[in-house]
């Protein structure tokens, strides 16, 4: 298999001849506009940004209809999705750089999200459907300066759906497909999905509503390969309702009222390679808020409030007492921040801002609760970016960060980020940045809880380059070094304390994008990571692959190639020392076709071609040969 994908590349590669000196041009200008955002929170050329940011564009999003936002968001170097090939129900752990869950940032248009309920406080990905989605950017790297606490190995920023220039535009996308094992390759149709949505613009107003359900089933989260019996299949239901209304009192001033509305349930078995019939889970979560663009003359001031609730519960089976445990958690954020974009002259800008966030955490569970008038804490963090952009090619951006934490106090961030543009081709990039994760809730004030914990901190260096050949080809690489110390452990079960030693990761990420022939184009990723300690199923090297065309009328097809190298997991539950897992690769198949004009399209995948058998996490099931078809309606 590998031996032919390797051929069908080099066969594609030789094509290049064929790239006319008009198309180059194009590319060129096309890739001068790019624009990003989460580098500065304020739309920014790529050219002018000392890091490398991945790009989900919209027209990347249309043609992964019918996948999870974990599935797209690990096709990419230094991401790591940790059960997303697993069943739907199954939590997704997301490691950047070799870092834990929660030292990637999640953003939704900007806005940070997390679940002050859970003993991390990192977001739960379930919660998100891709159908809300317009583009995706990952930022990886640190970027505490400008995003505060948790933002330490890399920023995902969701960026949603807005509303049509048209009146009116109705969608309604639905689709079917298998949920298998490698071992259960039956056709039943178990994976369900639709989505409705409508959205316009009347005079100055615009509106944007969807609803989405998923509904999963016919796949086991427990692995029975140590069983006798079969185990029973765990569902999993999603609803997703999103709703956004703006109005434009002039081309200066905007304003958004935004509300979300997710909840999926699900069943979980006991434990690895265990059943259970009895454990369920719920999930929901409730978001509201206004934000507000306003446009001077020199600059641009951004204003978002929002509140966000966060409800789990679950009930599982007590194999001690005999009897079916109740837990529920609920965590509320009161976010708002302020952030003024002031250009000083053609070179130079200030970002100044301001965050204030509050969260709170009640627990009720046959372990122990937790109220939430003790277990809240707020933050009040002033944050200054100074930006200098020289018609030379020299670019710098230098940041500071004060949070204010009303239980550990205050505490320092700062980046150091020159990059320099040599020709209209190469530049080069590098940064200095440290970062802080702040103590959850539950670390602080539940009963291990421990009020004088220290943030943890990073700091990391990075330095790489972009290189563009032939103006077709993009070559993107980075090295990155990230110290970690103050690092938040539990030992012996008694209270929270902070490690007195450091660890350290390092690694590799490069990239390359290319154009083989006319409308068919090759993306490569490869990532290299080395982690002194916290080993947690993080690949030391991955490779991901894609070729994507365009060529044959109104149809796009699409291959890609995911591998996976050999892992090193810490079983401190079972013997108590490291198990290595095998290497694995994964090809996908997705297409799509245009039936009717832009009204109708059909859509259709297929993933894990040949059926690979392996072990994503130790003891539960993964996904074998599964596919999926669709339809798009737009009016």
């Amino acid at each position: 298999m590998k031996k032919s994908f390797l051929n069908f590349g080099v066969v594609c590669i030789l094509f290049t001849l064929n790239t006319t000196i008009a198309q180059q041009k194009k590319d060129s200008v096309q890739q001068l506009k790019e624009v990003v955002i989460s580098a500065t929170k304020f739309a920014i050329k790529k050219e002018k940004v000392g890091k490398i940011i991945y790009q989900i564009t919209p027209q990347e999003i249309e043609n992964s209809k019918g996948k999870s936002i974990a599935e797209v968001l690990s096709d990419f170097a230094g991401m790591d999705i940790n059960g997303v090939n697993s069943a739907a129900g199954k939590n997704k752990s997301m490691y950047v750089r070799g870092g834990r869950n929660r030292q990637a940032l999640v953003l939704v248009d900007g806005v940070s999200l997390s679940d002050p309920s859970g003993i991390t406080t990192s977001f739960d990905l379930r919660l998100l459907t891709l159908n809300q989605v317009a583009s995706i950017e990952i930022m990886n790297g640190a970027a505490s300066t400008l995003y505060g606490s948790g933002a330490s190995t890399g920023v995902i920023n969701i960026i949603l759906k807005k509303a049509s220039k048209k009146p009116i535009v109705l969608n309604y996308q639905t689709a079917i497909g298998t949920n298998n094992s490698s071992e259960n390759t039956n056709l039943n149709l178990t994976d369900i999905q639709q989505n409705v949505g409508v959205n316009g613009t009347l005079n100055k107003f615009n509106y944007l509503a969807t609803l989405s359900t998923i509904k999963t089933d016919g796949l086991s989260e427990a692995s029975d390969k140590k069983s006798a019996t079969k185990f029973k299949s765990d569902e999993f239901l999603a609803t997703n309702a999103y709703l956004n209304l703006g109005y434009s009192f002039s081309n200066a001033f905007k304003i958004n009222l935004f509300g979300n509305y997710d909840k999926n349930t699900y069943d979980f078995d006991a434990s690895a390679f265990t059943d259970s019939d009895i454990n369920n889970g719920v999930n929901k979560q409730v978001r509201v808020g206004i934000s507000s663009n306003y446009n001077y003359k020199k600059g641009k001031l951004k204003v978002v409030a929002s509140f966000n609730k966060n409800e789990r519960s679950f009930d599982s089976f007590n194999s001690w007492a005999n009897t079916t445990d109740h837990s529920e958690y609920v965590g509320k954020t009161y976010y708002v921040d302020i952030v003024n974009n002031y250009k000083i002259s053609n070179e130079i800008q200030l970002i100044t801002g301001f965050n204030y966030q509050k969260q709170e955490n009640s627990t009720n569970t046959p372990y122990g609760n937790i109220d939430e008038k003790l277990a809240n804490y707020t933050t009040f963090d002033p944050y200054i970016t100074f930006l200098y952009n020289t018609s030379n090619g020299f670019n710098l951006n230098i940041g500071t960060r004060l949070n204010n934490h009303t239980e550990y106090g205050n505490h320092w961030v700062y980046n150091v980020n020159p990059s320099y543009n040599i020709s209209t081709k190469l530049k080069l990039i590098s940064s200095y940045s440290t970062a802080f994760i702040a103590p959850s809730t539950y670390q602080l004030f539940s009963q291990y809880g421990n009020v004088n914990l220290k943030p943890e901190e990073n700091s990391t260096v990075e330095a790489g380059f972009e290189f563009q050949v032939y103006n077709n080809i993009d070559f993107t690489a980075v090295y990155f070094y990230r110290e970690e110390k103050n690092a938040i452990i539990l030992p012996d079960f008694i209270a929270y304390s902070n490690a007195n030693s450091n660890t350290n990761a390092k690694g590799i990420e490069a990239g390359l994008n290319m154009e083989l022939i006319k409308k068919t184009k090759l993306r490569l990723g490869y990532s290299y990571i080395y982690k002194s300690a916290d080993l947690d199923y993080i690949p030391k090297n991955k490779i991901t692959a894609s070729i994507a065309t365009t060529a044959f009328n109104k149809t796009y097809l699409s291959l890609r190639l995911k591998n996976i190298s050999k892992r090193t997991y810490f079983d401190q539950w079972g013997s108590g020392s490291n198990i290595n897992l095998e290497a694995y690769s994964l090809v996908d198949f997705y297409g799509s076709r245009k039936l009717i004009g832009n009204t109708l399209s059909i859509f259709g995948q297929v993933n894990n071609i040949f059926n690979k058998n392996y072990v994503e996490i130790i003891g539960y099931t993964t996904k074998g040969i599964n596919f999926k078809i669709g339809l798009n309606f737009k009016f």
